[in-house]
């Protein structure tokens, strides 16, 4: 699998994100603790996505070589700030190509995106849903992988105007239905709000007064970590988190799919 996180909130060095932290991105690439049978590091790319701070769309950095290899992003996390960051590590599934453009995020205008999982089956198991997507999308992938055709499905949705919120679940919805067994964590931001889901693999939410993080595992021994149920969507902005269910019966990721069920603002689950 992947390891990624998101972050919206005062603005922060690259390097407060991604190095310094006990439990890092960086350290998550080789000595992850929650793979759940999906490999055992993330050596196979990685990129990094930030807003500029005086506004405007996403800067991104991606390599397909491991991070702790890299020698120019040490320096440049080191100098960069922002309010809005999506990083992640790739662990690219057996037959799917270790490529810079293979490696999350994913972008398109304000939006930057990143999948943690697998989709079963690949690719028969989507063709069905892969044909309804425009055919100049499918030949301008970023590559040939089951994260970035996650990616063009949002994206679809996103340019027919769907709210961000109801574009991921409601992909999410029909992939499991198409690959059951899939994992379909994916994130999703604009630099003010995060879209999150926890569909067959682990999530966390950590929220301090005017910023939120969320991860594939907690960076440090924070207590205010909270583990999001699987099961779950998550919508964030600086002012809160909501929790709700994921309408995924066939996902089959959790006791609880199906209905709609709101948590509460600081992102308790409350069961």
């Amino acid at each position: 699998m992947c390891r990624h996180l998101a972050y919206v909130g005062p603005p922060v060095s690259l390097r407060a994100l991604l190095y310094d932290p006990t439990h890092s991105l960086v350290r998550q690439s080789w000595a992850p603790r929650d793979m759940r049978g999906g490999g055992t590091i993330n050596a196979d790319g990685f990129g990094v996505g930030w807003y500029p701070p005086g506004g405007g769309e996403p800067v991104r950095y991606r390599r397909g070589t491991p991070i702790w290899g890299d020698v120019t992003l040490p320096g440049l996390a080191a100098a960069t700030t922002s309010g809005a960051v999506l990083a992640a590590v790739r662990s690219a599934t057996v037959g799917m190509p270790v490529l810079d453009t293979a490696a999350a995020p994913f972008a398109e205008g304000p939006w930057l995106f990143s999948h943690n999982g697998v989709v079963r089956g690949w690719p028969d198991a989507v063709a069905a849903l892969a044909g309804r997507l425009p055919v100049r999308d499918l030949l301008t992938l970023d590559a040939p992988t089951d994260s970035a055709l996650l990616w063009a499905l949002v994206r679809h949705r996103l340019r027919a105007g769907e709210d961000p919120a109801a574009a991921v679940a409601a992909t999410v919805a029909e992939v499991a239905a198409a690959a059951p067994g899939s994992r379909l964590n994916l994130l999703l931001t604009d630099g003010r709000t995060v879209v999150a889901t926890a569909a067959g693999h682990a999530l966390s939410l950590r929220q301090t007064p005017g910023a939120v993080l969320l991860a594939s595992e907690p960076h440090d021994d924070d207590p205010g970590w909270q583990a999001v149920p699987d099961g779950r969507l998550v919508v964030a902005t600086t002012a809160g988190a909501r929790v709700d269910a994921l309408a995924v019966g066939a996902a089959s990721t959790g006791p609880h799919a199906g209905g709609k069920t709101t948590r509460p603002t600081d992102g308790r689950d409350t069961r």
